[in-house]
């Protein structure tokens, strides 16, 4: 039976392309829904929602698909697909943006290339724009920028029971603030406003040691951290160097260390900037300014791999922590597309703390390891390095955590994600859009007045 008032197209099992969109990117998610409902509106999305809700159906939201819980498809439910939603309108005066609840990152920053206007990305360009930003949204210019909620001016939401409202400064205002990291939790994104920042230039510079350097390129990352401009963001990574044109072909396929900087400005500030880390003599590298449409997509993780990752928020990072970092890079999964990452954070990130519900936000690193495979044989393997690595970091903890960053790991864990007292105002805000929890494939607030 087809939902009263849908114009969409619905899929099911049998047809052509039911398999196609039942894939999300982790490939160790594997479900298969009853009905896959690919909304062209916010109208289809009501009367998805309403047809799930009536007929008792898991009801699933897909957007990029990149939730490494699987998020975006129930077994046996309904899947609520806005991939056909992902127009994007820029306002170049306004210097705003209205994107489409299914729209992606590289839609949103090429619509705003032309105008060399951006807000925080995530660090994959084919992340969904709504998942990331309603979760907090961290990206490369978070230094300077702020978090992508932090740049929501408002959100369209279908709540559970059918219903289609706006959330900003002056409607629902409880609702706009659960919204700037609160996740998917109170409905769906129709579509969402962003505040837009012009950065005419952006450069990346990438330098590379064989792993035995890491514990000195970490060293030297950290301390250049310390004092650096806001304009300068990136991190530090372990990984399996790619066949680059600027990795040495004696380290090409094996496992290294990878000094990133993405800078707000110019090749030759950034240079000035990243001064230490050449200092440390690089056996690669590769400095260049590239319009940020490209730049956000010149690291993406390539699809069609099994995942699992985690993190640590960490508010300081002696040289215990360092070694206890570096040492566990030598157990991570190569070849393959894994990383063990280390993200700087301050600047504006630690300024929004106290407006929105994120708790997390005074930390001063951030530790984000995140494991990609093939062989279902390795899983064992692979998430338990992953949760090692955390492990290891737990002595510097704030003991909080970016719910984006990790997939399912118990209740404890997403309080974690807000601290206690705004997890309970969360769940006032959820009591009162879905008190029955009909959203709740996600990093779950739980209805309730504690």
């Amino acid at each position: 039976m087809r939902p009263t008032g849908f114009g969409g197209v619905l899929l099911q099992a049998g047809d052509t392309e039911y398999d196609a969109a039942r894939t999300v990117f982790n490939a160790m998610v594997d479900r298969k829904p009853a009905l896959i409902a690919q909304c062209e509106s916010a109208a289809d999305v009501q009367a998805a929602v309403r047809y799930g809700v009536e007929n008792e159906l898991e009801l699933a939201v897909r957007g990029g698909g990149h939730a490494v819980t699987g998020a975006g498809v129930s077994d046996s439910g309904m899947v609520l697909d806005l991939r056909r939603m992902n127009s994007v309108q820029i306002d170049p005066d306004a210097r705003i943006a209205r994107v489409g609840g299914g729209a992606t990152w590289r839609d949103l920053d090429r619509a705003g290339q032309r105008y060399c206007l951006l807000t925080t990305g995530g660090r994959a360009s084919s992340a969904g724009v709504a998942g990331v930003a309603l979760g907090g949204g961290s990206g490369w210019l978070e230094r300077k920028l702020g978090l992508a909620s932090d740049a929501l001016i408002s959100v369209e939401l279908v709540t559970a029971d059918g219903q289609l409202l706006i959330a900003d400064e002056t409607k629902n205002r409880e609702l706009f603030w659960a919204l700037h990291g609160g996740g998917g939790n109170f409905g769906v994104a129709t579509a969402l406003t962003f505040r837009l920042t012009q950065v005419v230039t952006t450069t990346l510079a990438l330098l590379v040691w064989p792993l035995a350097a890491g514990p000195s390129v970490v060293r030297a990352y950290r301390d250049l951290l310390d004092d650096a401009p806001e304009e300068l963001g990136g991190g530090v990574v372990f990984l399996t160097a790619p066949p680059a044109r600027f990795v040495p072909e004696g380290l090409k396929g094996q496992p290294v260390v990878l000094a990133i900087a993405v800078y707000a400005g110019e090749s030759d500030e950034a240079r000035a900037v990243f001064e230490p880390m050449y200092a440390l003599a690089p056996e690669g590298q590769f400095v260049a300014e590239l319009p940020y449409a490209e730049l956000q997509a010149a690291l993406d993780s390539p699809s069609g791999f099994r995942n699992y990752c985690s993190a640590e928020h960490l508010q300081e990072f002696p040289d215990p922590a360092v070694l206890a970092f570096c040492d566990r890079a030598r157990e991570m999964i190569t070849p393959s597309p894994s990383r063990q990452v280390m993200l700087p954070w301050g600047g504006a990130v630690r300024r929004g703390a106290r407006d929105w519900p994120q708790a997390y936000r005074d930390a001063a690193w951030v530790a984000h390891p995140f494991g990609a495979w093939t062989d279902p044989c390795t899983d064992a393997q692979a998430i338990r390095w992953v949760r090692d690595v955390c492990a290891d970091l737990e002595p510097w903890s704030t003991g909080h955590v970016c719910t984006n960053f990790i997939g399912y790991e118990g209740q404890d864990r997403v309080i974690a994600g807000f601290g206690t007292a705004n997890y309970d105002r969360l769940a006032r805000v959820k009591c009162q859009y879905d008190p029955e929890n009909v959203f709740h494939l996600n990093q779950n607030v739980e209805p309730g007045w504690r």
